[in-house]
Order: structure tokens, then C-alpha cells, then sequence
């Protein structure tokens, strides 16, 4: 018997798969299609971590199977290469982004295929390509157009330590930058905007008619913030408000500030009351929500209350009286804020607009795309608030498309979104150089399937993405209203401390020294192990080891002498596994999948003159989509020619696994005497049953059998 030799088995498969060009999809095919679609990562210098390869093996699993199924599997990947992130680490480690990047696809794309990561590879995309980002520019230039995309003065987060301005989703609840760690601060500035609030009501419409997870519709609906109440004015402040039943217990006004608490010194009219009440700064009352203004009404309202009894303001105890609403107008108002577009550093898509003293701002004709980020030697940020292109004099300076006159190109660059917005959509035709891509594949691949990834990405990037493809659908590009028909998350997995992984907890684990140890299938096995997939997990060293102890057992049973025919428990116990492991996986509960797998190795190690060449043929289909490496090798020694992974999901007789769940009870002249999971060969194991077996032994006896509850032995 050989050796279980991780090393070289997956190694020998890598290869073999990438000659074979073995999981391309194929545009058009006649086979039913089936988009499945992770998020693509920023190529970070650090490389793959395991919560990649969690994410990304689970969801190779469901690929493989879907293809074991029938279905022509679309399961591609990409790099989502420009931004802040890549531009602060090409800074550390002193080196020019441009020259940065592509080493770290490089090596972010080696370790995919070393963990058997069955990505369509011909489709790969990368954000930082001028081809890909033409089409990222074009749809800025169509928002444009339509008045979506325009130029306002705004307050903007500005991180000191960057220097560059952040959009609100990158400044943390304690008022520091997300990546550095660094107090923000704002301040007012000329920004691109995009407006998404004209889409807010058309984004929540949308959720009903798709299959996200609560969680997910929750922190969409949330994020939005749609609110139905009352406009009232206090004389020329107008607060809005969703409990205008309580009006007449108003007795202050707070309005948002950006410095001190304190009064104002005004006092207006309760229109209710007609009382005069005082007008107050509060650091609780948003600018970007409502009117920027408030009534206090401490009596029905916590944070009222407190700032009332804190400032020694009236507290009025009233009935909520409906008629109060006679003093306002319906108005409605949204959480939701204009997406701030514009970044002020270098590593990102120039935003295809030139300034013009005549004509003001023109988009850069389509046929001149795309605008390309020009290489600039020292491209640190300015800490004026100007992107560092501005430097580049012979870049910016330009002539005007409309009038022929001088003019100057847009500095700022798109943010990190940018190129995420869409990426989905140029897989299907990566090279077309016409247009975002044809028709015909969109028409066939969209909408996405399954989309899996962060719970980090289920408000943002998931709502901007949704907004962007509901305007490219407006404008006749895209075939449908929304671009993901389900949406799934993952957990984190935390360090084996219990802790964030960090390299200042120094429990940072490195996917690449599990691979070489232990080998791909056993990480991939391990994180679809280790813990319910939507659910935050610790790292376990111990039960890494265990799931390799499984793959060793699995290949010993292989390799030995097996039945001539398999038992019918044998062929029970297979078919219940392969059903488990098919509906498992079909709703991301990969660690029962697994779980189920060891159970079944464990009852194969003590019948093995039950199990024959047939049986070990279904347990090796069912486990091929986990364990891909090590369920090739044995295919192929056990005489098989063609791939495991183009061979059809193993079938079964519904009736070995319909009373699956269902448990007999065996009585001797009605007392129980034992319990046993049903199957065919229910009463043959009654029989066979040491408790059972007791009391039958020599006696003469009928059976009474009600089918899947009971058998009675009477003597």
C-alpha cells in the first residue's frame, strides 16, 4: 500500500487540471446555467488568508457539485487591484503600485490553484487594467449624462494621517479612519457625488423580489433608512419628526452641531401650544439626517430626556394626541446620503471629466476612453487636498471635446468601489474591447445565482453594486433589475486565541504552511469543519490534525481489498451519506456535510467485508467536491480514465433515505426492547440485535410490524 503523499498527489493534479483546461464555462451552452460568484479581494502583499480560502473552498465545493449535477458552472475570479490599500502598501514597502500589483496576483493566483480552487481562470479580470477600467470610466461618463453624476461642496472626512478624504463608510464609529486607525476630522470641500438617493425606493422595491438572508435585507433596509413622518415647523426651524402625536410635550428644539452643546440664545413657537421653547445645540442631532433639527420631547424620547434633565430643560408629561398632526406636512425621509465619488490620491480610475472655462465640466468622449492613470514617480498625497496628478502639468492640461479651447482634466480618481460596482458583469467577456460585454452573455449568465462573501460587504459594496446595475438596466445595457437573485455570508475566522487575527497578536495563521503540511484537502476539509458557515469561528490547531487523520483513514480503506458485493447496509448508509452531503452543501451547511463523511468512515472501519467497489465509487463521488485532490488520485487508481469532476452526481434509490430520519422501535411481547434508525433491512437488524436476540433465542415467535414506527415480536 503507498503512502497517503499529500504533496505529490496535488501537485500531480494541479497540473493535470490546468492542461485539461477542466472547469471552463461555456457561453451559450445548452446544459442549465448556474452564476456562482464570490467576492474578488484587493491583492494584498500579505496574500491569501484562510478567510479567503473559507469562503472560497466551501463555495468550490458547491461549484463541483453543481457541475457533478449537470450544470454549466460559471465560478470566476478576479482582483479588485486599485485603491487606498494598495497605494499605502506599495508606499511601505517603497515601491511603485504599478510594479506592486501584479506581483501579488501572482502570488494570490499560485495559492488558488494549489487549494484546488476550481476557478474558470480564462475569465479573470483585474480592476487596474486600462482595458477594464475604459468601462468603468464609461459608466461614470452615463451617469453623467443623466445628471446621476455631478459636483457639489460637501463636508468630507479628511484623514490627516493619509491625507485624503474618506467616504462616511470608511470612518469608524469612534471618529478614526478604518484602515490607519486615526483620528478623522471634517471639513468642506469640492466632491464628485453620485446620487443614489433617487434610487432609495427603487433599492428597497428591489429586495422582494430576490433571496438575500434577513441579516442581509436588514442592514440594506437599515443602511437606506426610510422613514414616513411629519414636517412641523418650530417659526423658520423645520424638524421632522415620526411621532408628531407628541407635539405638545415639545419643549426644546435641538439642532445638529459640529462643536459645543449649549443654547442658542433663540427661542421659538410650539405651534401646538403656542408656548415660546428654547433652541439648543446637541451633538446627538445629525446634519445628514432629516431637517438637521429636532423637537425635544424628554417625556416620550430617551435621548431627549437625557439631554433635557442634563441642561435643566422642562419636562412635560402629555397624552400623544393624533390630532397634532394638523400642524405638519408628510414628508419622508431617508438614512441614506449621496455617495461621496471622489478621491484625492494617485492609485485609482482618473474620473473622465475635463473643466472648461467655457463650456464648464464636459465628459471625455467615449471614443477617447480610457482616460489612463499616467505614471508619476512620487505619487505620495499632496496633503493640500488635491490628488497628486495635479502635479503632472502636461497630463492635466488638455483641449476641451465641445469648444477646442484649452481646458484641464479632472484630478481626483474613483475610490475603491469603483471597479466592484460591475466586475460580475466582465467575466463574461473580458476582452471585448465594444462594449461592457455582449448582450447575448448577459443575456445568458445574469442574474448571479449565489453570491457569497463578507458580511463586511452586505451594506456598502452590496448596495452600490445593486444601484449601479438597476441604472445600467434604465439605460437598456444590462437584462434584468437586479444583478444577484441570492446573497450568503460567511463568518470571520478569528485566531486561535479567539481574537482577531493580527500580527500584533501574533496569531496570524498562513494558509500556505497548512498546505504544506498537511495538504489543500485538509484546510479545505478543515474550513468547512470547524464551525456553521455564517457564523464567526476560532482556528483549532488539534482539530486540523484530526480532519487530516480522516483523509489518511479515507485513503487506507481505499487502498485495500473490498467486498465482492456490498451489503445492503453498506449501500443504505452510502446513499443516506451521499443525500446529506448533496443537501448540505446546497444550503452552505458544509460541517455537517463533513461531519456526516467521518461518521460513515468510522462504520466502514468496522465492516469492511460489507463495502465493495461500488459502494467506496459513490462515497468517493460524494466526497470529490470537498476533498478534490485526494478523491482524483483514488478515482484514477481505482481504473478510472476520465475526472472524477466530470462525472455525474452519484444517484441512489429514493427508498434507501426517505425514513432517513425516522426511528423504529423494536418490542418483545410490547415491551422496547431497542431502537434503531429504519432502512430496508429494518427487521433483519432487529433480529440480529443482542438486546433483542435474549428473548427470541429459541422461541417461536410472529412479528407485527407497523412500517417505519414499530415491530413487535410476539412470542
Amino acid at each position: 500500500m503507498t503512502k497517503y503523499d499529500h504533496q505529490t498527489i496535488e501537485e500531480k493534479w494541479t497540473k493535470e487540471w490546468q492542461r485539461r483546461d477542466l472547469y471552463r464555462a461555456v457561453d451559450g451552452d445548452k446544459k442549465p446555467k448556474f452564476y456562482l460568484l464570490v467576492e474578488f479581494p484587493y491583492p494584498s502583499g500579505a496574500g491569501l488568508h484562510v478567510g479567503h480560502a473559507r469562503s472560497w473552498s466551501a463555495m468550490d465545493a458547491y461549484a463541483r457539485k453543481k457541475r457533478m449535477e449537470g450544470f454549466n458552472v460559471l465560478y470566476p475570479m478576479g482582483w479588485d487591484a486599485f485603491g487606498l490599500p494598495a497605494e499605502n502598501y506599495a508606499l511601505k514597502m517603497g515601491v511603485h503600485p504599478s510594479k506592486v500589483v501584479p506581483n501579488n496576483i501572482a502570488t494570490f493566483k499560485e495559492q488558488c490553484q494549489n487549494l484546488g480552487l476550481s476557478f474558470d481562470w480564462s475569465r479573470e479580470i483585474d480592476t487596474t487594467d486600462p482595458k477594464y477600467y475604459k468601462w468603468t470610466q464609461w459608466i461614470f461618463v452615463q451617469l453623467f449624462k443623466k445628471g446621476l453624476a455631478y459636483q457639489a461642496e460637501v463636508l468630507v472626512n479628511w484623514c490627516p494621517n493619509c491625507k485624503t478624504n474618506l467616504a462616511d463608510e470608511e470612518v469608524l464609529p469612534n471618529g478614526t479612519h478604518e484602515r490607519c486607525g486615526k483620528p478623522t476630522e471634517r471639513r468642506p470641500q469640492k466632491q464628485w457625488l453620485l446620487k443614489i438617493t433617487a434610487y432609495a425606493d427603487k433599492l428597497l422595491k428591489g429586495l422582494e423580489t430576490v433571496d438575500y438572508s434577513e441579516d442581509v435585507k436588514r442592514q440594506q433596509i437599515n443602511w437606506i433608512g426610510k422613514k414616513e413622518g411629519m414636517e412641523i415647523k418650530f417659526d423658520d426651524i423645520k424638524v421632522f419628526t415620526t411621532r408628531p402625536d407628541t407635539l405638545a410635550g415639545a419643549t426644546f428644539v435641538a439642532v445638529a452641531s459640529d462643536d459645543e452643546e449649549g443654547f442658542t440664545g433663540q427661542m421659538v413657537m410650539n405651534p401646538a401650544t403656542g408656548e415660546k421653547i428654547p433652541v439648543w445645540k446637541a451633538n446627538y442631532v445629525l446634519n445628514s439626517y432629516g431637517t438637521g433639527a429636532v423637537m425635544g420631547v424628554p417625556a416620550y424620547d430617551e435621548r431627549d430626556r437625557e439631554f433635557a434633565l442634563k441642561h435643566k430643560i422642562k419636562i412635560v408629561e402629555i397624552e400623544p394626541d393624533e390630532s397634532m398632526r394638523k400642524y405638519g406636512t408628510p414628508a419622508v425621509m431617508y438614512h441614506l446620503r449621496d455617495w461621496v465619488f471622489s478621491r484625492q490620491h494617485y492609485w485609482g480610475e482618473p474620473i473622465p471629466i475635463v473643466h472648461c472655462s467655457k463650456c464648464g465640466l464636459v465628459s471625455v468622449p467615449e471614443s477617447q476612453l480610457p482616460v489612463e492613470l499616467p505614471y508619476l514617480e512620487k505619487y505620495e498625497p499632496s496633503g493640500t487636498g488635491e490628488s497628486p496628478l495635479a502635479k503632472i502639468e502636461e497630463w492635466v492640461k488638455t483641449t476641451c471635446s465641445k469648444c477646442g479651447e484649452v481646458a484641464r482634466r479632472e484630478t481626483d480618481t474613483m475610490p475603491n468601489w469603483a471597479g466592484s460596482n460591475w466586475y460580475f458583469i466582465r467575466y463574461f467577456d473580458n476582452k471585448n474591447e465594444q462594449e461592457l460585454a455582449s448582450k447575448e452573455k448577459m443575456k445568458y449568465w445574469l442574474p448571479v445565482d449565489l453570491y457569497q462573501g463578507g458580511a463586511e460587504h452586505i451594506t456598502l459594496h452590496l448596495l452600490y453594486s445593486r444601484f449601479i446595475y438597476r441604472f445600467l438596466h434604465e439605460i437598456g445595457v444590462v437584462p434584468t433589475a437586479e444583478p444577484y437573485m441570492k446573497r450568503r455570508t460567511h463568518g470571520i475566522v478569528l485566531g486561535p486565541d479567539g481574537r482577531k487575527m493580527s500580527k500584533s497578536f501574533g496569531n496570524v495563521i498562513n494558509p500556505d504552511e497548512i498546505v504544506r503540511k498537511y495538504g489543500a484537502d485538509t484546510l479545505r476539509m478543515y474550513e468547512m469543519f470547524m464551525g456553521p458557515f455564517g457564523q464567526m469561528v476560532a482556528w483549532n490547531d488539534t482539530a486540523v490534525e484530526g480532519v487530516y487523520r480522516f483523509l489518511k483513514r479515507v485513503w487506507v480503506l481505499t487502498q485495500g481489498e473490498f467486498a465482492i458485493q456490498s451489503s445492503p447496509e453498506a449501500k443504505r448508509r452510502v446513499a443516506k451519506l451521499v443525500n446529506k452531503i448533496d443537501t448540505d452543501i446546497e444550503v452552505l451547511k458544509f460541517n455537517t456535510a463533513v461531519a456526516s463523511a467521518m461518521e460513515y468512515i468510522n462504520w466502514w472501519q468496522d465492516h469492511k467485508d460489507e463495502v465493495g467497489k461500488d459502494t467506496v465509487e459513490k462515497f468517493i463521488l460524494g466526497l470529490a467536491p470537498m476533498a478534490p485532490f485526494m478523491t482524483e488520485e483514488i478515482w484514477s487508481l481505482l481504473g478510472n480514465t476520465d475526472s472524477i469532476h466530470q462525472q455525474k452526481w452519484p444517484k441512489y434509490d429514493p427508498e434507501l433515505v426517505s425514513d432517513e430520519n425516522r426511528i423504529v422501535v423494536i418490542q418483545v411481547n410490547g415491551k422496547v426492547r431497542e431502537r434503531l434508525e429504519n432502512g430496508p433491512d429494518i427487521e433483519q437488524r432487529a433480529l440480529e440485535s443482542a438486546k433483542v436476540k435474549k428473548y427470541l433465542s429459541g422461541a417461536k415467535y410472529r412479528t407485527i410490524i407497523v412500517p417505519g414506527k414499530l415491530i413487535n415480536f410476539v412470542i
